[in-house]
Protein backbone atom coordinates (compact mmCIF):
# COMPACT_ATOMS: atom_id res chain seq x y z
CA UNK A 1 0.00 0.00 0.00
CA UNK A 2 1.22 3.59 -0.94
CA UNK A 3 2.07 6.23 1.65
CA UNK A 4 -1.33 8.07 -0.50
CA UNK A 5 -3.37 5.40 0.43
CA UNK A 6 -2.20 6.01 3.63
CA UNK A 7 -3.40 10.05 3.90
CA UNK A 8 -6.44 9.40 1.84
CA UNK A 9 -7.80 7.39 5.29
CA UNK A 10 -7.14 10.77 7.74
CA UNK A 11 -8.81 12.49 5.34
CA UNK A 12 -12.75 13.53 6.60
CA UNK A 13 -15.29 14.55 3.68
CA UNK A 14 -18.48 16.46 4.53
CA UNK A 15 -20.27 14.68 2.22
CA UNK A 16 -20.81 11.08 2.27
CA UNK A 17 -20.69 8.47 -0.39
CA UNK A 18 -23.06 5.46 -1.01
CA UNK A 19 -21.75 3.17 -3.39
CA UNK A 20 -23.65 0.52 -5.08
CA UNK A 21 -22.15 -2.30 -7.25
CA UNK A 22 -23.64 -5.14 -9.56
CA UNK A 23 -20.73 -8.10 -9.23
CA UNK A 24 -20.85 -10.21 -12.12
CA UNK A 25 -18.17 -13.26 -10.88
CA UNK A 26 -17.34 -15.59 -13.86
CA UNK A 27 -16.41 -18.71 -12.23
CA UNK A 28 -14.94 -16.81 -9.15
CA UNK A 29 -12.25 -15.95 -11.57
CA UNK A 30 -11.38 -19.35 -13.03
CA UNK A 31 -10.60 -18.98 -16.68
CA UNK A 32 -12.04 -22.38 -17.25
CA UNK A 33 -15.70 -21.38 -16.20
CA UNK A 34 -18.30 -19.17 -18.06
CA UNK A 35 -21.48 -19.11 -15.62
CA UNK A 36 -21.95 -15.30 -14.89
CA UNK A 37 -23.23 -14.72 -11.48
CA UNK A 38 -24.74 -10.96 -10.44
CA UNK A 39 -24.62 -9.91 -7.28
CA UNK A 40 -24.86 -6.14 -5.77
CA UNK A 41 -22.36 -4.48 -3.14
CA UNK A 42 -22.97 -1.67 -1.20
CA UNK A 43 -20.05 0.66 0.05
CA UNK A 44 -21.06 2.99 2.82
CA UNK A 45 -17.75 5.24 3.25
CA UNK A 46 -17.43 9.05 4.20
CA UNK A 47 -14.06 9.61 1.97
CA UNK A 48 -14.82 9.67 -1.33
CA UNK A 49 -10.90 8.94 -2.17
CA UNK A 50 -11.08 5.51 -0.49
CA UNK A 51 -14.75 4.61 -1.93
CA UNK A 52 -13.69 5.13 -5.64
CA UNK A 53 -10.57 3.19 -4.92
CA UNK A 54 -12.03 -0.18 -3.73
CA UNK A 55 -14.80 0.46 -6.33
CA UNK A 56 -11.58 0.84 -9.34
CA UNK A 57 -9.58 -2.52 -7.47
CA UNK A 58 -13.51 -4.86 -8.21
CA UNK A 59 -13.72 -3.69 -11.54
CA UNK A 60 -10.17 -4.99 -11.96
CA UNK A 61 -11.60 -8.73 -10.90
CA UNK A 62 -14.71 -8.12 -13.45
CA UNK A 63 -16.65 -6.15 -10.50
CA UNK A 64 -18.97 -3.62 -12.01
CA UNK A 65 -19.26 -0.23 -9.71
CA UNK A 66 -22.24 1.86 -9.51
CA UNK A 67 -22.16 5.09 -7.37
CA UNK A 68 -24.75 6.82 -5.77
CA UNK A 69 -24.58 9.85 -2.93
CA UNK A 70 -27.64 10.39 -0.91
CA UNK A 71 -26.50 9.59 2.32
CA UNK A 72 -29.66 10.82 4.23
CA UNK A 73 -31.14 7.72 2.75
CA UNK A 74 -28.83 4.80 3.29
CA UNK A 75 -31.80 2.39 3.88
CA UNK A 76 -33.71 3.55 0.59
CA UNK A 77 -30.34 3.42 -1.20
CA UNK A 78 -30.31 -0.21 0.40
CA UNK A 79 -33.92 -1.63 -0.80
CA UNK A 80 -32.86 0.49 -4.09
CA UNK A 81 -29.89 -1.67 -4.91
CA UNK A 82 -31.11 -4.75 -3.17
CA UNK A 83 -27.00 -5.34 -2.40
CA UNK A 84 -25.40 -8.81 -1.49
CA UNK A 85 -22.78 -7.58 0.73
CA UNK A 86 -22.19 -4.11 2.74
CA UNK A 87 -18.67 -2.54 2.99
CA UNK A 88 -18.96 -0.07 6.34
CA UNK A 89 -16.69 2.22 8.18
CA UNK A 90 -17.72 3.01 11.37
CA UNK A 91 -16.93 6.92 11.50
CA UNK A 92 -19.86 8.35 9.21
CA UNK A 93 -21.97 11.59 8.98
CA UNK A 94 -24.89 11.99 10.80
CA UNK A 95 -24.96 8.52 12.11
CA UNK A 96 -22.34 5.70 12.54
CA UNK A 97 -22.08 2.42 10.76
CA UNK A 98 -23.17 0.90 13.78
CA UNK A 99 -26.56 2.46 13.46
CA UNK A 100 -26.56 1.70 9.39
CA UNK A 101 -25.36 -1.75 10.65
CA UNK A 102 -28.36 -2.33 13.06
CA UNK A 103 -31.03 -0.63 10.65
CA UNK A 104 -29.57 -3.21 8.01
CA UNK A 105 -29.78 -6.52 10.27
CA UNK A 106 -33.42 -5.73 11.23
CA UNK A 107 -34.82 -6.36 7.06
CA UNK A 108 -31.60 -8.50 5.91
CA UNK A 109 -28.71 -10.67 6.48
CA UNK A 110 -26.77 -9.87 3.75
CA UNK A 111 -22.90 -9.82 4.40
CA UNK A 112 -21.17 -6.36 6.12
CA UNK A 113 -17.62 -5.96 6.05
CA UNK A 114 -16.52 -2.95 8.43
CA UNK A 115 -13.96 -1.05 7.46
CA UNK A 116 -12.23 1.20 9.55
CA UNK A 117 -8.98 2.90 11.59
CA UNK A 118 -10.09 2.42 14.33
CA UNK A 119 -9.26 -1.20 14.98
CA UNK A 120 -9.04 -1.61 18.66
CA UNK A 121 -10.82 -4.65 20.11
CA UNK A 122 -13.50 -2.70 21.25
CA UNK A 123 -14.67 -1.29 18.05
CA UNK A 124 -14.05 -5.27 16.33
CA UNK A 125 -16.35 -6.65 18.92
CA UNK A 126 -19.13 -3.81 18.83
CA UNK A 127 -18.72 -4.30 15.41
CA UNK A 128 -19.55 -7.94 15.91
CA UNK A 129 -22.61 -7.42 18.22
CA UNK A 130 -24.13 -5.42 15.79
CA UNK A 131 -23.87 -7.58 12.98
CA UNK A 132 -20.90 -7.48 11.24
CA UNK A 133 -19.07 -10.56 9.81
CA UNK A 134 -15.82 -9.04 8.95
CA UNK A 135 -13.14 -6.11 10.17
CA UNK A 136 -10.47 -4.87 8.31
CA UNK A 137 -8.52 -2.40 9.64
CA UNK A 138 -6.88 0.87 7.98
CA UNK A 139 -4.23 1.63 6.06
CA UNK A 140 -5.53 -2.33 4.13
CA UNK A 141 -4.49 -4.08 1.29
CA UNK A 142 -6.65 -3.65 -1.90
CA UNK A 143 -6.16 -7.73 -2.79
CA UNK A 144 -6.85 -8.73 0.75
CA UNK A 145 -10.20 -6.73 1.04
CA UNK A 146 -10.91 -8.03 -2.80
CA UNK A 147 -10.68 -11.80 -1.67
CA UNK A 148 -11.89 -11.40 1.72
CA UNK A 149 -15.44 -9.94 -0.64
CA UNK A 150 -15.21 -12.96 -2.75
CA UNK A 151 -14.28 -15.63 -0.06
CA UNK A 152 -17.35 -14.15 1.96
CA UNK A 153 -20.08 -14.24 -1.72
CA UNK A 154 -19.28 -17.71 -1.79
CA UNK A 155 -19.65 -18.66 1.76
CA UNK A 156 -22.77 -16.85 1.99
CA UNK A 157 -24.82 -17.18 -1.37
CA UNK A 158 -25.68 -20.46 -2.73
CA UNK A 159 -25.93 -18.20 -5.98
CA UNK A 160 -29.56 -19.24 -7.01
CA UNK A 161 -32.12 -16.72 -6.75
CA UNK A 162 -32.32 -13.69 -4.39
CA UNK A 163 -34.68 -12.60 -1.73
CA UNK A 164 -34.97 -8.90 -2.28
CA UNK A 165 -36.41 -6.33 -0.05
CA UNK A 166 -39.03 -3.82 -1.62
CA UNK A 167 -39.24 -0.15 0.46
CA UNK A 168 -41.65 2.22 0.59
CA UNK A 169 -42.52 5.23 3.58
CA UNK A 170 -39.73 3.47 5.21
CA UNK A 171 -41.21 0.29 5.41
CA UNK A 172 -39.64 -2.93 4.53
CA UNK A 173 -41.19 -6.09 3.15
CA UNK A 174 -39.02 -8.40 2.92
CA UNK A 175 -39.94 -11.14 0.15
CA UNK A 176 -37.72 -13.99 1.83
CA UNK A 177 -39.41 -14.62 4.72
CA UNK A 178 -42.65 -12.53 4.07
CA UNK A 179 -42.39 -9.92 7.08
CA UNK A 180 -42.26 -6.36 6.97
CA UNK A 181 -40.20 -3.92 9.26
CA UNK A 182 -41.01 -0.58 9.71
CA UNK A 183 -39.09 2.05 12.03
CA UNK A 184 -38.18 -0.24 15.37
CA UNK A 185 -41.77 -2.64 14.98
CA UNK A 186 -41.58 -5.98 12.83
CA UNK A 187 -45.18 -7.07 11.59
CA UNK A 188 -46.13 -10.54 11.07
CA UNK A 189 -48.37 -10.79 8.40
CA UNK A 190 -50.29 -13.65 7.15
CA UNK A 191 -49.71 -15.33 3.88
CA UNK A 192 -52.79 -13.40 2.05
CA UNK A 193 -51.28 -10.10 3.94
CA UNK A 194 -48.22 -10.73 2.17
CA UNK A 195 -49.37 -11.24 -1.42
CA UNK A 196 -51.88 -8.79 -1.01
CA UNK A 197 -48.92 -5.99 -0.13
CA UNK A 198 -46.65 -7.83 -2.50
CA UNK A 199 -48.63 -7.01 -5.28
CA UNK A 200 -49.80 -3.15 -3.97
CA UNK A 201 -46.28 -2.89 -3.45
CA UNK A 202 -44.50 -4.27 -6.28
CA UNK A 203 -46.76 -1.85 -8.48
CA UNK A 204 -46.65 0.85 -6.30
CA UNK A 205 -47.87 4.69 -7.67
CA UNK A 206 -50.62 2.26 -10.10
CA UNK A 207 -53.58 0.73 -9.10
CA UNK A 208 -53.94 -2.18 -8.76
CA UNK A 209 -57.75 -3.93 -10.02
CA UNK A 210 -59.52 -6.48 -7.32
CA UNK A 211 -59.82 -8.86 -10.03
CA UNK A 212 -55.59 -9.09 -9.56
CA UNK A 213 -55.67 -9.00 -5.89
CA UNK A 214 -57.85 -11.94 -6.07
CA UNK A 215 -55.80 -13.70 -8.29
CA UNK A 216 -52.76 -13.02 -6.37
CA UNK A 217 -54.59 -14.40 -3.04
CA UNK A 218 -56.24 -17.74 -5.38
CA UNK A 219 -52.17 -18.76 -5.60
CA UNK A 220 -52.47 -20.32 -2.04
CA UNK A 221 -54.99 -22.39 -3.55
CA UNK A 222 -57.97 -21.17 -1.42
CA UNK A 223 -61.04 -20.15 -3.39
CA UNK A 224 -60.91 -16.29 -2.66
CA UNK A 225 -64.22 -13.78 -3.57
CA UNK A 226 -65.23 -9.99 -3.24
CA UNK A 227 -65.87 -10.19 0.28
CA UNK A 228 -62.77 -12.68 1.25
CA UNK A 229 -60.72 -9.48 -0.78
CA UNK A 230 -62.28 -7.05 1.50
CA UNK A 231 -61.95 -8.45 4.62
CA UNK A 232 -58.18 -9.10 4.11
CA UNK A 233 -57.39 -5.78 2.61
CA UNK A 234 -59.22 -4.69 5.96
CA UNK A 235 -57.03 -6.96 8.36
CA UNK A 236 -54.03 -5.52 6.56
CA UNK A 237 -54.75 -1.89 6.88
CA UNK A 238 -54.94 -2.35 10.29
CA UNK A 239 -51.71 -3.98 11.24
CA UNK A 240 -50.35 -1.44 9.08
CA UNK A 241 -52.12 1.30 10.98
CA UNK A 242 -51.34 0.01 14.31
CA UNK A 243 -47.83 0.33 13.34
CA UNK A 244 -47.92 4.06 12.17
CA UNK A 245 -48.48 3.42 9.07
CA UNK A 246 -51.73 5.08 7.93
CA UNK A 247 -53.00 5.99 4.40
CA UNK A 248 -50.63 3.47 3.52
CA UNK A 249 -53.29 1.65 1.04
CA UNK A 250 -55.73 3.94 -0.85
CA UNK A 251 -58.96 2.89 -1.89
CA UNK A 252 -60.06 3.50 -5.55
CA UNK A 253 -63.61 2.57 -5.48
CA UNK A 254 -65.27 0.52 -8.16
CA UNK A 255 -61.52 0.14 -9.54
CA UNK A 256 -59.13 -1.19 -6.99
CA UNK A 257 -56.24 0.20 -4.57
CA UNK A 258 -53.52 1.50 -4.72
CA UNK A 259 -49.68 2.23 -2.70
CA UNK A 260 -47.96 5.32 -3.44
Amino acid sequence: MSSAWDTCFCVLLSSALVASSKIRIFGFGAKNHTKVIEFWRGIVEDDTGIAEGIAVQMKQWDLEAETVSDFHNVMGEFAEFQPHLVLMDISLPFMSGYYWCSEIRKVSKVPVIFISSASDNMNIIMAVNMGADDFIAKPFDQNVLTAKVQALLRRTYDFGSSSPIIEYRGAMLNTGDGTLTYEDSRIDLTKNEFRLLLTLMQNRGKIVSREKLMEALWENGAFVDENTLTVNVGRLRKKLENAGLNDFITTKFGVGYIVG
